[in-house]
């Protein structure tokens, strides 16, 4: 029996979470899986739910953090190398940077290594997080790391372009496309109930324009973007009545609430009950189907992307997206068909919304075809279908 160690960089809400989760527990019964994972920072939600409820096991990774520690790291490495040494799995497959540097050396340099070694980049860590000889240190880590995998998984064919083009990771034919894949069943049921509950909640009129962005406070999400553009749309249109949610948390919370105050809107910190403020942070929620159904414009602002699972889930809620045109975006939003694309500038994301915002037949014309793109394209049984037959070829 095949089996499959699958390592993750940490239990934090987003993409490799479910990516993870719906691989270990719908892929054929042939494929046995141990789930590894790192630990969350502090500001990060927590991602346990996902496995919870699919039933998963896993164990966490002693000393596997988010940030560079070499004695932590080491401690880490050593411990998945001794997994992989007492559980002799035929697969090692990591997920996202810290996991696929230390995953992939403990699998490679081990005395029973693995017959093949998969790594899987959601996004990269090449654009917009480190000083430039830092991020030459990292790409020629990952081309000595690549050289000692069987193969790479782009989740779009834009970041396959960048890895073997832009970055020089590997030979094209080393790098597989395998999309995500989601549970996107409860973004399309009841969401005339879910909009009326979302406004009443928070006592939104229908005339009242709801504009949310969900995702980590982190800088490469550029949310300082998101609320000049606010303030650029105000300057636009005074007479549009909008209020804008943020949902998520991190390390800028507030840096982002002095932001929201310096370019003159009110705003709600999380856990406060001032909903009549102009802007509402809401920490993590679990109800994203609900905000999505409360909301008119999902925005997306990050400086670098792999696959924007936040967007995937507004189309599937059959909701217009507002996103920058940034790594792997555009392979899921087509500009003027499933969504609006930007510019990485105020003034042009906030045309955009203003865009859709006076334009209804618009809004609902990108939302029916957002929803038909990602149901046809972003379904958890095309994922796993597709890494098991990349499975099966790699062990034949």
């Amino acid at each position: 029996m095949p089996d499959v160690l699958r390592i993750l960089n940490r239990l934090n809400v987003g993409g490799p979470t479910l990516n993870v989760a719906y691989l270990s527990k719908y892929i054929s019964s042939k494929y046995s899986t141990q789930v590894l994972a790192g630990h969350k920072e502090p500001y990060e939600g927590s991602s346990e739910y996902m496995l919870n409820d699919l039933g998963i096991n896993y164990r966490y990774v002693p000393e596997m953090y988010r940030n560079i520690d070499f004695k932590r790291d080491y401690v880490a490495f050593k411990f998945i190398r001794n997994v992989i040494k007492k559980d002799k799995p035929q697969i090692v497959h990591t997920h996202a940077a810290k996991a696929g540097v230390l995953g992939r050396l403990a699998a490679y340099h081990n005395k029973h290594r693995p017959k093949v070694i998969v790594h899987t980049y959601h996004g990269n860590v090449f654009d917009g997080y480190f000083s430039p000889l830092k991020t030459k240190v990292f790409l020629a880590i990952e081309r000595y790391l690549a050289r000692k995998s069987n193969a790479i998984i782009a989740i779009s064919e834009q970041q396959k372009n960048d890895l073997v083009y832009k970055y020089q990771i590997a030979p094209a034919n080393k790098i597989h496309v395998i999309r995500l894949g989601f549970d996107l069943d409860k973004f399309m049921q009841g969401n005339d109930e879910k909009r009326t509950l979302f406004r009443q909640f928070y006592n939104i009129s229908e005339h009242e324009i709801v504009i949310t962005i969900t995702g980590r406070l982190t800088a490469i999400k550029n949310h300082i973007l998101f609320i000049e553009s606010l303030k650029a749309l105000r300057e636009l249109d005074q007479l549009i009545k909008f209020k804008a949610f943020i949902v998520g948390d991190g390390e800028l919370l507030e840096q982002l609430m002095q932001k929201v105050e310096e370019v003159g809107f009110s705003y709600c910190k999380p856990g406060h009950l001032n909903y009549s403020a102009d802007v509402i942070f809401t920490s993590w929620r679990k109800d994203i189907d609900v905000i999505n159904a409360g909301s008119d414009i999902i925005a997306l602002t990050s400086i670098n992307e792999g696959t924007p699972v936040s967007i995937i889930e507004a189309l599937a809620s059959q909701k217009a997206v507002v996103c920058t045109n940034v790594g792997g975006v555009k392979d899921v939003v087509k500009h003027e068909y499933s969504g609006l694309l930007s510019e990485q500038k105020a003034t042009d994301f906030a045309q955009k919304l203003h865009q859709a915002i006076i334009n209804k037949e618009l809004r609902n014309k990108l939302g029916i075809n957002g929803k038909e793109f990602v149901i046809k394209n972003y379904s958890y049984f095309r994922l796993v279908k597709e890494t098991e037959d990349l499975y099966n070829s790699l062990l034949a």
